[in-house]
């Protein structure tokens, strides 16, 4: 096993320094591993029948659309009337302006399911706003990035799709399960740019706003509530399935964009020029890990490092400590869909035999993706804030330290807790 494991790490390494795609590296991977080591299979016909089943579950037809549906919102300008609309309700907390960045972005996580869609979409308006004002740069760019990764854990979330169907688990109950732990997340994140500005001394807006200048306010935030509360009403009651669900969203997307002015030939080609390109793009990861997934598991290396896992005898939260290190880990180099689609047959049934359930694993999971959105050096957050300051990565990242340690204490919080992600889908 021990050859078969150094043989993977090396093909992998070498496609990955060759810049090929994530995908073909993994297709590339599988197939000449079975060329190796199992030169008798009917490779072609193998493949060929195990890549259309990945990629043709009904439960994936709700990933394009969902992406659809941030690309349409993204075109209609969204993140101006968060900030008009948000800022007279948090301007007098401590932090002042700079709880825009966490409420924009629990709002639109709440319609988009991407976080480099959130972090775009809301520090394209936060940021020049909160440095003008005088707010301290490193406070406004670290809250951004933080709080943008909640794109993947308030539903609907692309992530918590892939999951559902890798893990065959409820899609719908993934949603609702990732909903207070979202909430919950963002607070915390409220209350530690709270404390930061008080320890700091931070400035103070000194713009005054009247009740109704906050009355306007919620008619600019009252489309994206609307779509929001359509959304979480119509996951609770159950009253459409992810697929459907992701169908009306488009369409309330579109209604929200023409609301705005927005809606037009060129941007519907735009956005679904966009969608097209992000869902290939997962659905490719998603083929070649499928067969990368069944080429180690021909050959027993799954088995075996579940096998040595065991062996250490390590208590629940020790497991799970370990494997959000592993996680980590892998997320400084690889997306969040790879990391899902590659690992889950080896760590799934751990989790599983040490007593937790597979919907709080995938929100356990989920949390672990966000943070390798802001672990250098393949964060996509920081990329993204990257390119709208020009700061570097090393600068970004000291920025969202603190954010990433929040982030790392609150999965465990969730380990020794697991009611927090349990509660909500148990009442539907």
């Amino acid at each position: 096993m021990l050859e078969i494991g150094l043989f993977t790490l090396f093909l992998f390494g070498a496609f990955l320094m060759s810049s090929v795609w994530v995908g073909l590296s993994l297709f590339g991977v599988g197939y000449l591993l079975l060329a190796v080591f199992k030169p008798n299979l009917p490779l072609v016909t193998y493949a060929g029948k195990l890549l259309w089943t990945s990629v043709s579950a009904q439960e994936l037809l709700a990933l394009p659309l969902f992406i659809l549906m941030s690309d349409v919102l993204v075109s209609a300008h969204l993140g101006r009337s968060l900030f008009s609309g948000l800022a007279p309700w948090v301007s007098r907390l401590p932090g002042g302006l700079m709880h825009v960045n966490v409420a924009g972005s629990t709002l639109f996580a709440a319609v988009s399911g991407s976080s480099a869609a959130t972090t775009a979409i809301v520090g394209r308006v936060t940021l020049p706003e909160l440095e003008a004002r005088g707010y301290p740069r490193r406070l406004a760019v670290g809250s951004l990035a933080g709080a943008g990764t909640l794109g993947f854990l308030i539903p609907p979330s692309i992530i918590m799709i892939i999951y559902g169907v890798a893990a065959q688990q409820s899609i719908l109950e993934l949603f609702m399960a990732g909903v207070a732990p979202g909430l919950l997340l963002a607070t915390i994140f409220f209350c530690y740019i709270a404390i930061a500005h008080v320890v700091s001394g931070g400035v103070t807006d000194d713009k005054v706003y009247t009740w109704g200048d906050r009355m306007r306010g919620l008619v600019e935030l009252g489309p994206v509530v609307a779509l929001v509360g359509g959304i979480m009403s119509a996951l609770y009651l159950g009253l459409a399935s992810p697929t459907e669900l992701a169908a009306v969203g488009v369409a309330g997307a579109m209604i929200l964009s023409a609301i705005r002015g927005h809606l037009s030939f060129a941007s519907l080609a735009a956005a679904g020029r966009s969608a097209v390109a992000t869902s290939a793009m997962m659905g490719l990861i998603m083929a070649g890990a499928a067969l990368l997934n069944a080429s180690l598991g021909f050959l027993g290396l799954p088995k075996a490092i579940a096998g040595q896992i065991v062996l250490l005898e390590l208590s629940p939260l020790m497991l799970i400590a370990f494997l959000l290190l592993f996680y980590v880990l892998i997320g400084m180099f690889l997306d969040g869909t790879s990391i899902i689609v590659m690992t889950l047959p080896i760590t799934l049934p751990l989790v599983i035999a040490a007593g937790f359930d597979p919907i709080w694993f995938g929100i356990f999971i989920v949390i672990a993706v966000e943070i390798a959105q802001i672990t250098p050096p393949v964060g996509f957050n920081l990329f993204v804030i990257q390119s709208q300051t020009g700061h570097s990565i090393g600068y970004l990242f000291r920025a969202v330290f603190p954010f990433f340690l929040i982030m790392l204490a609150y999965a465990m919080l969730l380990a020794i807790f697991p009611e927090i992600v349990l509660w909500l889908p148990s009442r539907m």
